[in-house]
């Protein structure tokens, strides 16, 4: 089975982060394929809030399935849906290389920004492929490149160094350019493929409090620093600019921060 690569864990500055995301800000080219009895199987459902969000536009009848190859998070996203109220949702332990479930069992797969931890995506779009539905979709969507400003070298090092590590570990650093190209080698025809594209953008105060913030956490004290520095990737004063330029870019009333996604749709 190949290798976990994800660089992050799940403590609280990175579920920070996680939180924010729902189906209006990562998920919306999904919104015209939910129907009232859709069965989803949400992929790196992570702390579930977009898994939380589909199973809200799913009502009454259908249904979604959260997978996380680690349990860390799956009691916070449970308790998390029984405090929403949200019922038609449940949270298990699932491998994307290797899903515990039959042949054709949803009508929608999906999963964000899970395949760039992957160290083999095209085995892991195929293993939702066999999952989906004939005719049901199979979703995702991937960061493809990031940009700021101003400039800072704070920024620039936390991207040189994010993206080493994820190489290092057979990752894929902002694959959303080529997702459509993994789809055709997963087994869907190029004919029922549809590509497409997403963005967050932040630059209120609030919107660089919240991710500047987080970003500004993750560089002090995560699993990324442990792993950073202890597998030689950096040294703790390059974690410090990291830290220092995020703390910067929240305090800059005229710092703007996007990520553009690749997005897949994909009829098996």
């Amino acid at each position: 089975m190949p290798p976990q690569t994800y660089t992050n864990d799940h403590s609280t500055p990175v579920l920070r982060t996680h939180n924010w995301r729902n189906l209006s800000n990562s998920a919306s080219y999904l919104l015209p394929y939910l129907q009232p009895n859709t069965r989803i199987l949400d992929v790196g459902c992570g702390p579930g809030s977009i898994t939380i969000d589909l199973a809200r536009h799913v009502l009454p009848h259908g249904h979604v399935v959260g997978v996380e190859y680690v349990s860390d998070p799956l009691p916070a996203a449970q308790s998390f849906a029984d405090a929403e109220g949200v019922s038609n949702v449940s949270f298990q332990l699932g491998d994307i290389h290797a899903l515990p479930f039959a042949d054709d069992s949803f009508d929608v797969v999906h999963a964000h920004q899970v395949l760039q931890h992957v160290a083999d995506p095209v085995a892991a779009l195929r293993e939702m492929r066999r999952v989906v539905k004939k005719d049901g979709v199979v979703a995702a969507r991937e960061s493809a490149s990031c940009t700021w400003y101003p400039d800072s070298e704070g920024l620039e090092t936390w991207l040189r160094l994010s993206e080493r590590m994820r190489r290092a570990r057979g990752g894929n650093p902002h694959p959303g350019r080529m997702l459509h190209v993994w789809a055709k080698e997963a087994g869907f025809a190029r004919e029922r493929i549809k590509t497409g594209a997403g963005s967050w953008c932040f630059s209120s105060a609030e919107e660089r409090e919240y991710w500047g913030g987080s970003m500004e956490e993750r560089a002090r004290s995560s699993g990324f620093v442990v792993d950073a520095v202890r597998d030689g990737f950096a040294s703790t004063k390059d974690l410090d600019v990291i830290a220092r330029g995020w703390r910067a870019f929240v305090e800059d009333e005229d710092a703007w921060f996007a990520m553009l996604h690749g997005e897949i749709l994909c009829w098996k």
